[in-house]
């Protein structure tokens, strides 16, 4: 039984027969598995909290029913105990510098094209794309889409004007930077050379990105991957080449539902190649039947897929690219994924164990049968 089936607890009431905050316990605090779509979330963007205020009015929807009509203060509390399991003290003074290096840079860099800092999706989009996000329908999608392997889609987005000014405005926060005493804060683990939209100023223009132009999408196409409740990102642009990184070995990403956008430069090689969709215990196993694909990028044109979907790029082998990713998170998902064990309806292991545990099942079944006959 989900938590959204249990009868709500009594509440302890003030004397005036006001229901009064509880005392939240860090270890009980849980989110439904489904989210309360009738209830309308409250605006946190008011308070200093040390989490994206867009965290808190995701997460609410699937709050249990006896803390849903509960006080902002108690609500936000009950959803801070469940983020701070997640974020121990270290890593909440990670974030904390990380805030201080990017307001150091967003007060002393000067944008080149400032128009791209906030959203403008004419300018932005493809016309097609636009009146595709316009009806918003899982048929508009799809007419626009090719789906080259199962959750893997690939649709033109991106105007050749805003790709450009992209990577010229990479090119110059990369040049100011060496002539500052900063240092890049590089994407990822995996990634020796690009930059984190996010720290010069470009995290007001991702979040209509992604709410706006991404989560209609993965609202229809990826619900079991937490497609529906995205609440943040991490934006960033890579860079590939012979001076540059060459490759990047098979891996999954840190997000939920992932964004790769070819920005353009001319070069040759750089395919993706993909292996299929894997939880994290099974993340080092086989590739099955029908799971391999490889994508050749074209700049303008997207590729959008799990952030599970296990993937990586060949060698680039000749020329430069540039790269556009946004890997959508959902805070409600990674919490709700805590309490399973086994993922059959998206990890192709786990299904294909359990598939395997049925068939055995229906073998001894059969068996006991024969014998009974006989």
């Amino acid at each position: 039984m989900s938590q959204s089936q249990h009868s709500a607890p009594h509440q302890p009431r003030s004397s005036d027969g006001h229901v009064t905050a509880r005392v939240m316990n860090l270890n009980s605090d849980r989110l439904c598995v489904s989210p309360n779509r009738d209830h309308k979330s409250e605006n946190y963007e008011d308070l200093q909290l040390e989490f994206n205020p867009h965290v808190f009015g995701s997460l609410e929807q699937y709050l249990p029913p006896h803390v849903l009509n509960l006080s902002r203060e108690v609500k936000v509390r009950y959803m801070r105990n469940i983020l701070l399991r997640y974020f121990p003290e270290n890593d909440r003074n990670r974030i904390q510098k990380l805030r201080e290096y990017r307001l150091k840079i967003i007060l002393n860099y000067p944008p080149l094209h400032r128009d791209i800092y906030t959203m403008d999706a004419e300018n932005f989009f493809r016309p097609s794309f636009l009146r595709a996000i316009k009806e918003n329908t899982e048929a508009s999608f799809r007419s626009i889409m090719a789906e080259p392997s199962t959750g893997i889609y690939t649709f033109e987005m991106l105007q050749p004007q805003f790709c450009k000014k992209l990577m010229s405005e990479v090119d110059s926060f990369e040049r100011w930077v060496r002539g500052t005493k900063l240092r890049i804060m590089r994407p990822n683990a995996m990634s020796k050379h690009g930059v984190v939209l996010e720290d010069f100023g470009l995290e007001t223009m991702l979040d209509k990105f992604m709410s706006d132009f991404i989560h209609p999408i993965s609202r229809v196409f990826y619900s079991e991957f937490g497609g529906s409740s995205l609440d943040s990102h991490h934006g960033f642009v890579v860079e590939y080449g012979i001076s540059k990184d060459v490759e990047l070995g098979l891996h999954v990403d840190d997000s939920e539902v992932s964004l790769n956008i070819c920005l353009g430069k001319e070069f040759s090689g750089g395919e993706v190649f993909f292996q299929g969709v894997r939880c994290e215990e099974h993340v080092l196993s086989n590739a099955q039947p029908g799971e391999i694909f490889n994508y050749s990028h074209v700049p303008g044109h997207a590729v959008l897929h799990p952030g599970r979907q296990r993937h990586g790029a060949r060698s680039t082998t000749s020329g430069n690219r540039m790269n556009l990713i946004i890997w959508c998170r959902s805070s409600a998902f990674r919490e709700l994924k805590k309490y399973q064990r086994d993922f059959p309806s998206w990890c192709g292991e786990c299904k294909r164990k359990k598939k395997e545990r049925e068939r055995l099942s229906l073998m001894v079944t059969h068996q006991e049968l024969l014998k009974r006959e006989i």
